[in-house]
């Protein structure tokens, strides 16, 4: 009955309420299951931890969630690779590699990325998981593990994975080997411009903007025809007045005329008069 009694815009509030609970609980138990997650290098279980190893795996970065396949037809049996960086190649649990065989689609793990190796130079990175399956036969029974040998391309951003070889006609030390070619393990170019000419470049461009668009002002704006089309033209006549008058009075190598003695006496008048010759008046 007091439900009844309560205003329309009440019961709808408190429905509205209910409702963005739900879809914050809802929001919640996503992300502790992991369906939010976001995946990254640190995903990788290193099998001796260190800051080196870390930041090699670092440089991987942008090919985290990427699933590269490779196929084998070199057997008897047709297998295809699946590899994937620092997560579940081909949606197995801990797998970074995984072989399968085309016939049963039967998934062998190589490697996991829950014990993983990194090793890295200057333009490569390479990349080994291990606790793989263990072998039927071969190896002395030993478990599997994958190289992945990942080098500098830079016209490449991730490449196409290639699987090399499989060296398993021995007792121990057994590995697959694949090639894998992405720009994310190139060295950065580092500018070979000086300071000097990065601001000379600056000021050229600045310089450029200014004169093309004070003459589209001058032209379209304000109608100016000739030279009055360069912009701020009286300012710059006069700017390179004032530098001459300047250069001149630093420059200048005669002495400069003396003033008058007395004040208000041109400096005509002071002139010497000639001389009167009185020659004639002499007796011949």
């Amino acid at each position: 009955a007091s439900i009844s009694k309560m205003p329309p815009f009440t019961l709808l509030s408190c429905r509205g309420i209910s409702f963005l609970v739900w879809i914050v609980a809802f929001q919640l138990v996503l992300c502790v299951s992991g369906v939010y997650s976001v995946k990254s290098t640190k995903d990788c279980t290193l099998i001796s931890e260190s800051p080196l190893q870390r930041k090699v795996l670092e440089r991987l970065e942008p090919l985290v969630g990427k699933n590269f396949t490779a196929e084998d037809k070199a057997s008897n049996e047709s297998y295809t690779y699946v590899f994937q960086l620092c997560g579940d190649a081909g949606g197995v649990r801990n797998a970074g590699l995984i072989q399968v065989e085309k016939n049963t689609q039967k998934p062998t793990v190589i490697g996991k990325y829950t014990n993983t190796q990194a090793i890295g130079g200057s333009d490569w990175v390479m990349l080994i998981y291990k606790n793989g399956e263990k072998y039927d036969s071969h190896c002395n029974k030993e478990e599997r593990k994958a190289i992945i040998m990942i080098s500098c391309d830079r016209n490449v951003k991730a490449g196409t994975l290639e699987g090399i070889l499989e060296d398993r006609e021995k007792e121990e030390d057994c590995f697959y080997l694949f090639e894998l070619d992405t720009s994310s393990v190139c060295p950065v170019i580092e500018s070979k411009l000086s300071t000097g000419s990065i601001i000379l470049i600056i000021g050229f461009s600045l310089l450029a903007v200014y004169l093309v668009g004070g003459f589209l002002y001058q032209r379209v704006i304000v109608g100016a025809k000739g030279v009055e089309q360069f912009p701020n033209y009286a300012f710059w006549v006069e700017f390179g007045n004032l530098a001459a008058d300047g250069c001149d009075f630093v420059c200048r190598s005669r002495k400069r005329e003396e003033s008058p003695a007395y004040r208000g006496v041109a400096t005509d008048n002071l002139q010497e008069e000639p001389e009167e010759r009185d020659d004639h008046l002499l007796p011949m």
